[in-house]
């Protein structure tokens, strides 16, 4: 074929026109249930101008003066919670781990994968706030309710993390203790495991970093913790108290996100060294 043709049927080939008909079908749809949950909210937007002002009157009188004798009670309280959460996270992360790991594909059969998959995804459809109300009715309005609570809605997003994480890794050791005669156990512990745990022990720092602020919003039906103690002085209006105990949150809140995510990155970074070291 001569340059000339080639050229003459190269200039003959048009590329297909992309079809926007379904990108618009798409935006408009989003459109349309945008206008009507703001439609159904039923929201009136003359209160939006007096809001700025509002929020600074309530913000003053939560911070202008605040009440610091309950600051004992409130740390005390704030540290119910955050057991509540520790506990919540450290049943959640060993009962995800171990359903987690048999839902990885090239672990279990597809058999045991697929019904835990799937209830890994009925629990996540479900708040931590419903479980707690639905257990509370056996185990009353305890802090242990709300450890629960954490711990039972923790499964559903923190077994998914440890499928995913099972399956990004690399498969060559756990082939060779499968080619040895190892079971599905031994195949998990010895091919799997050792490569996987640093990221899950990163997952299950940040599990408990965001059961410290599930834990706050349990305290809000009364099974215990800071979240309990807010409610009570904000229907008592006492604004003083109230300011002490947001002071209390967002300070300890802030501090176990910076230590967590210190460890978390001293984690990941000893297995990038570990990497590096082998490669050289």
């Amino acid at each position: 074929m001569t340059d000339t043709a080639l050229t003459i049927r190269t200039a003959l080939v048009v590329p297909t026109r992309p079809r926007t008909l379904p990108v618009r079908l798409a935006w408009t749809a989003l459109a349309v249930v945008i206008v009507v949950a703001f439609w159904d909210l039923g929201i009136d937007w003359s209160k939006l101008a007096s809001m700025p002002p509002d929020m600074a009157h309530y913000l003053s009188l939560m911070f202008a003066h605040p009440d610091w004798s309950k600051l004992p009670e409130a740390l005390y309280q704030t540290w119910r919670s955050v057991a509540m959460a520790w506990t919540g996270a450290l049943l959640g992360v060993v009962l995800s781990t171990l359903l987690g790991i048999p839902a990885a594909q090239g672990v279990g059969p597809l058999w045991v994968r697929l019904p835990l998959r799937a209830f890994f995804a009925v629990i996540r459809a479900v708040p931590e706030v419903v479980i707690a109300i639905i257990i509370l009715t056996v185990t009353g309005l305890t802090p242990f309710t709300g450890a629960l609570a954490l711990a039972i809605g923790g499964i559903g997003t923190h077994a998914k993390w440890t499928y995913e994480t099972i399956e990004s890794v690399p498969h060559g050791t756990a082939e060779a203790v499968r080619a040895a005669g190892g079971n599905v156990m031994e195949v998990a512990r010895w091919g799997l495991w050792p490569a996987a745990s640093p990221e899950l022990m990163s997952l299950a720092l940040y599990r408990f970093e965001i059961n410290v602020r599930t834990s706050a919003i349990l305290g809000l039906i009364g099974v215990g913790g800071i979240g309990d103690m807010l409610t009570g002085y904000t229907q008592y209006r006492e604004w003083d108290t109230v300011g002490v105990l947001i002071i209390v949150v967002i300070v300890v809140t802030m501090t176990i996100d910076a230590v967590s995510g210190r460890i978390r990155r001293r984690i990941m970074e000893g297995v990038r060294a570990r990497d590096v070291d082998r490669s050289s």
